[in-house]
């Protein structure tokens, strides 16, 4: 099992990898938090998505919930060396979205539980402060969150921390702020790649297993770009059935070299999205010429409407993981560089090769926090734990790769 083989090899190398993982740190500008979807196959574990203004914070293990404060407050005190006391949290504007409210509820408790003052708002101009409820019933009031509006008259922010993923660029309203703002919006899905991020996850995996002497295999996830993709021309749909061909085909010598008995398929991909759209999974390139009206319409349907004009063909990574019989895939969250927390996002009604980030998903319990008390004993999250790191690794060279600043940020080793 990979899964053993790789926590077996990061203990005996522990500090190695932690001195490099400490060096690695100090270079980068790295977000105020993340995600990432873990898929654990039993020939590899791997990061298949990141998510650099997560959604889902009230969904991690309880035990996890409670050190949050903590995490966040020395995350600031290490990166900014300003006095921060006022926190001006912008949101997604789904405001029709109870279960979303209720993670922005557990991130000003979290915030507010850290000694700051908080405020939440929209990136946008609003008639007046709107009352939202989360999905158990919590109260949250939004404001808008525009130079001259009575939130930036009277609170002044002494940092923003950004909930909105930025599929929209929201330019009017980034031109005319003022105040130091984490995760950057630059680093929204507006221009943000997966192509890049995959890029540097793997480039990071070999350099990590050549330190755990770990096979590379063991915990790349294969992934070519595909650009100028027009889902509505056949040639364009023929040309994309070629390359998952040719790349299914390279799976399958990998495979065989490793007595893999896993037949490969891939998923294709929106190279720039979120929330699980536009995302389908494919057996071959006959699949692709065989997409149904269905078929094309889910994988044109991008956040806010926006064309799908480049996808990745990724390798295909089924799941063993499961949770009251339903399949599962870790979910592991971060404060800067240090592991936060996690949750089993399951789905009963998706097998272990189909995507889970969609309708339907149950999260159950998964706990970083095990690894605070006996680390050799906690396996699934010692090396989910090190997937997400490398993954928060490769966000940071992204954003080095795209000259984003980080203003008023303290680089710092973890």
């Amino acid at each position: 099992m990979a899964q053993q083989l790789l926590h077996l090899q990061t203990l005996k190398n522990n500090q190695k990898i932690c001195d490099w993982y400490k060096q690695k740190t100090s270079s980068l500008a790295t977000p105020v938090y993340t995600s990432y979807d873990i898929r654990d196959s039993g020939y590899k574990v791997t990061n298949v998505d990141a998510n650099i203004f997560p959604a889902g914070f009230n969904n991690i293990c309880p035990t996890d919930k409670e050190s949050l404060p903590q995490l966040f407050k020395k995350y600031l005190g290490l990166h900014y060396p300003t006095n921060i006391k006022n926190i001006l949290l912008v949101t997604e504007e789904h405001t029709s979205n109870p279960y979303y409210w209720e993670n922005v509820w557990t991130l000003q408790q979290m915030i507010q539980s850290a000694g700051f003052q908080i405020k939440i708002g929209f990136a946008k101009p609003l008639d007046g402060p709107l009352n939202l409820q989360s999905s158990t019933g919590h109260q949250l009031t939004v404001e808008s969150a525009v130079l001259g509006s009575p939130l930036y008259n009277n609170f002044k922010p002494d940092l923003i921390i950004n909930n909105n993923d930025f599929s929209d660029a929201h330019e009017e309203w980034a031109s005319q702020n003022p105040y130091p703002v984490n995760p950057p919006r630059e680093l929204g899905w507006y221009q943000r790649k997966k192509s890049n991020y995959f890029k540097h996850y793997n480039s990071l995996v070999n350099e990590f297993c050549e330190i755990a002497s770990i096979d590379p295999f063991l915990m790349r996830v294969e992934t070519d770009l595909f650009a100028n993709f027009d889902i509505n021309e056949e040639a364009s749909r023929n040309l994309l059935a070629d390359h998952v061909d040719a790349f299914i085909e390279k799976l399958s010598v990998e495979y065989k070299k490793r007595n893999i008995n896993q037949k490969p398929f891939v998923f294709v991909k929106n190279n720039a999205g979120t929330y699980g759209l536009a995302v389908i999974k494919v057996n071959s390139g006959a699949d692709v010429k065989e997409w149904t009206y269905k078929s094309r319409k889910k994988v044109k349907a991008a956040k806010g409407g926006r064309d799908v004009e480049e996808v990745i063909i990724q390798e295909g990574i089924p799941s063993i993981v499961q949770a009251d019989n339903a399949s599962a895939e870790p979910v592991i969250y971060m404060v800067g560089c240090e592991l936060a927390g996690g949750f089993l996002r399951t789905h009963a009604e998706k097998s272990s090769t189909e995507s889970l980030n969609s309708p339907g998903a149950v999260y159950k319990k998964l706990c970083v926090s095990d690894l605070a008390i006996k680390p050799e004993g906690c396996p699934m999250e010692n090396v989910y734990g090190w997937s997400a790191k490398l993954g928060l690794l490769a966000i940071g060279l992204e954003a080095e790769e795209m000259h984003v600043e980080f203003k008023a940020f303290k680089k710092a080793g973890c």
